[in-house]
């Protein structure tokens, strides 16, 4: 988006630095990383970030609004509500992709947010390391509000670890060993010292849960950082008995899993936002709608699965639970960043944290993602090149 550094950069370009940028990625965790790294990073203006963080603020006034847990509490499926879920959620993201509107500007338009984590501490390490490979200038940063690699961190182990013991906090997931995102895992292990912990190992006595360490000790868990996804969950197979998630324990979840469904796909119906696609719930349309220009989603899906691109009517009338699907408008992705062959798109995923005592969460830092397919993700990508993960990087001045 940023001509010059662009320019600068496809010149500057070799497969011997990026090979080596790899090498440096790789070795956070030899062997952990799993997903595709893109050539290069993304350089951002600052008229556009101005555009992403407005509209990410008109939609955490319907976030942070009383009636917000009233409004979506119709989002959590009854079959993995988890009690306690009082107060909010301390993470969110919000993925913006990089689009042209009908005058040929370049627009953010939101393409899906989450309650959730992602890839926090591993982009601690890629952010640092992109900026050296990619000779980024002073005035451009991959933070935002200010925050650096040490307030960004510092805030991350305030948020989870809190004046716990780091024993007493564990990173939760199903099979982590397993996961294509575990490199951030193992990232998160190096900067807060905390262990992750599989699903399956957890046990419980009344309402207190522990897990059995190496030693054969017992250790109580007081909080839980946590990354497990229930879509995730329930496509396992032969999964050996676990504990009843149902069931409220005296813990400490960050965030509860309830937000990753209150703060989903479901919330998008009810904001109004140029940036923001038009979306309807399915069961809710009262109008005729050109199905040619919408995307059909189910609002509980894992890894964007069960998206329809192109909706036929027959899409529609095969779908037996319209109150859990939606039609979002397409947008216009922008082939804007420019590569050896043909252009790549970009999706832009910004970080947001959320202290108990902030009345507001704030944006930190980001991630991003490249892709030539018809969607983001690794799927819709294969033996292309300049596509996968990368991180974005604002102008300050």
């Amino acid at each position: 988006m940023q001509k010059l550094l662009r320019d600068h950069f496809n010149k500057n370009f070799t497969e011997e630095k990026y090979n080596s940028y790899l090498a440096s990625l790789e070795a956070i965790s030899p062997g952990a990383l799993e997903f595709r790294i893109a050539e290069t990073p993304i350089f951002i203006p600052k008229y556009f970030t101005k555009k992403m963080l407005d509209a990410c603020e008109d939609i955490i006034d319907i976030i942070t609004a009383p009636n917000f847990k009233t409004l979506t509490d119709r989002s959590i499926p009854n079959d993995v509500r988890v009690p306690g879920d009082e107060g909010h959620a301390e993470c969110m993201v919000f993925d913006f992709g990089i689009c042209e509107n009908a005058a040929g500007e370049y627009e953010p338009q939101l393409i899906e947010m989450q309650g959730f984590p992602t890839l926090f501490a591993f982009q601690a390490f890629q952010s640092e390391i992109a900026a050296a490979y990619s000779d980024l200038p002073n005035n451009y940063s991959s933070y935002l509000n200010g925050f650096t690699k040490e307030t960004y961190i510092q805030l991350l182990r305030e948020i989870i670890v809190d004046n716990c013991k780091l024993d007493e906090v564990i990173l939760l997931e199903i099979f982590p060993e397993k996961q294509k995102t575990r490199i951030d895992f193992y990232a998160t292990e190096k900067i807060l010292g905390i262990k992750t912990v599989c699903l399956t190992k957890l046990k419980a006595d009344d309402t207190t849960l522990f897990y059995i360490k190496e030693n054969g000790e017992q250790q109580i868990i007081k909080r839980i950082y946590n990354r497990l996804i229930f879509d995730d969950l329930q496509q396992q197979e032969n999964l050996s008995e676990i504990i009843d998630l149902k069931k409220e324990y005296d813990v400490k979840w960050l965030p509860h899993p309830n937000w990753f469904y209150r703060i989903s796909k479901f919330t998008l119906p009810f904001i109004d936002n140029p940036y923001i696609p038009e979306t309807f719930f399915l069961n809710e349309i009262k109008m005729p709608v050109n199905l040619a220009q919408f995307v059909l989603k189910p609002l509980f899906s894992f890894a964007g699965m069960g998206v329809v691109i192109d909706v036929t009517q027959q899409d529609i009338d095969n779908i037996n639970d319209p109150e859990n699907w939606i039609l979002q408008r397409k947008v216009n992705y922008a082939p804007i960043i420019l590569t050896p062959d043909e252009p790549a798109k970009a999706e832009i995923r910004l970080f947001y944290f959320w202290k108990d005592e902030w009345e507001r969460p704030v944006a930190v830092h980001n991630l991003a993602r490249l892709s030539k397919g018809k969607m983001i993700g690794t799927r819709y990508n294969k033996d292309k090149t300049w596509v996968g993960g990368t991180i974005a990087f604002f102008e300050t001045t």
